[in-house]
């Protein structure tokens, strides 16, 4: 019996002295887990890549990791400090530019570092500075992108074939058809076929012509060394903003192709839109007296309009006052109220009278024909009523004597 008891009480001292090992080697576990040590404060800003290379003419996105790494949450102003010549820079996100950042107590975030080259750039090494600094200014934290730029490796271009545009850029609203003129040249020794491509923007049309043509074409027969001229027909997408967009035209055969880079400068749509919240444009007024209109002014396009103007076109001697008297910048999408005062002259007969009111934008206007009803005041109804009073008593009142004789 002892035998067996001291059997089971060296089992139990092997399983606890297991489970003990087992408890110290896993001891990452909630049970074991000791409460993490962190620092009162602390913070770091500091980019992915500390260096890289590029070639003339690119740019680059490196990733930004901000770190709190003390017992209270953070907010930490972001900047670059320090940009050199020939470069512009910038803190973003996906999609918009970042200055500050909250961070909770042992999180980090992360942003993108955005480097864009100027065209007269030159090969060497650039460093950017990217600082982060606590609101109180207590903290701070630094870091460095060294970028190396080497000279842009000139690509061979086949020979065989050139394209060339005397005008590479226009420019216009957005809801415009911008037509290009491209001149091709074969070099080769015997007739051949290009094919025609066009690389553009996400649903943007785009469609090659002949010359003085109206039809479509995707490829173009070309004699031996003679040059043909084709158009190029882009239609922008309605949503487009405004802004740069390039678009590659390409023409190739089995021995020859050449590329040539437009450019498409959009201006925006200048839309604007005027009128009255129950849609009458239809207004009540007195001679001599003024009379209120209250009409909205609306930016329907993508283009902001700025010192947009309002005039009127109104009988002789009629009066228009506008309030406020013009606008000086209205965003896309934006509605403003305004109010007219509209006096017809003092001698206006009673009527209706035509009024037009102009909204006068950049490159947009909307007129508003109005119609203004004029009445006589109703002081001289009232006089008229009494005359007719006293005549009527007057009467009576001699009707009465003359009975009594």
């Amino acid at each position: 019996m002892r035998i067996v008891r001291q059997g089971i009480s060296l089992t139990g001292l092997l399983i606890f002295t297991l489970f003990f090992i087992w408890s110290i080697h896993y001891s990452g576990s909630p049970v074991f887990a000791a409460e993490k040590e962190l620092p009162p404060r602390g913070i770091s800003v500091a980019p992915e890549y500390t260096g890289v290379i590029l070639q003339q003419g690119e740019d680059v996105n490196i990733d930004l990791t901000v770190i709190n790494f003390g017992r209270q949450a953070e907010d930490i102003d972001i900047s670059i400090p320090s940009v050199p010549k020939g470069w512009t820079a910038w803190i973003k996100t996906y999609s918009y530019g970042v200055t500050g950042v909250h961070v909770e107590s042992d999180k980090s975030k992360s942003l993108t570092l955005r480097a864009e080259q100027k065209e007269d750039i030159q090969p060497g090494k650039y460093t950017l500075t990217i600082k982060g600094q606590t609101t109180d200014g207590k903290l701070t934290s630094s870091g460095q992108v060294v970028i190396t730029v080497k000279e842009k490796v000139k690509e061979k271009k086949p020979k065989g074939v050139n394209l060339a545009t005397s005008y590479p850029v226009l420019q216009g609203p957005t809801d415009a058809k911008f037509e290009f003129s491209l001149e091709v040249e074969s070099k080769l020794e015997k007739d051949t076929i290009f094919n025609l491509m066009a690389q553009a923007p996400k649903d943007w049309e785009v469609n090659f012509k002949p010359a003085y043509e109206e039809k479509y074409i995707s490829s173009l027969r070309i004699k031996a060394d003679r040059s043909e001229t084709m158009a190029v027909a882009i239609k922008p997408h309605p949503l487009a903003q405004p802004g740069k967009y390039p678009i590659k035209v390409k023409v190739s055969a089995e021995k020859a192709e050449a590329e040539v880079e437009l450019m498409i400068v959009l201006t925006g749509i200048y839309k604007i839109e005027a009128g009255t919240a129950d849609g009458l444009l239809s207004l009540n007024a007195m001679q001599g007296k003024k009379a209120n209109l209250s009409f909205y002014v609306k930016n329907m396009g993508s283009a902001a309009q700025n010192n947009v103007k309002f005039l009127s076109f109104k009988p002789e001697n009629w009066k228009v006052e506008f309030k406020p008297e013009k606008i000086d910048a209205l965003p896309p999408g934006e509605l403003k109220q305004v109010e007219a005062l509209i006096t017809p002259a003092d001698q206006a007969l009673v009527g209706d009278y035509s009024v037009t009111l102009s909204v006068e934008g950049e490159k947009s206007s909307k007129n508003m024909e109005m119609r203004v009803t004029v009445r006589a005041s109703t002081v001289w109804g009232w006089i008229g009523i009494g005359i007719i009073v006293i005549v009527i008593a007057g009467l009576v009142t001699l009707f009465v004597k003359i009975g009594r004789r």
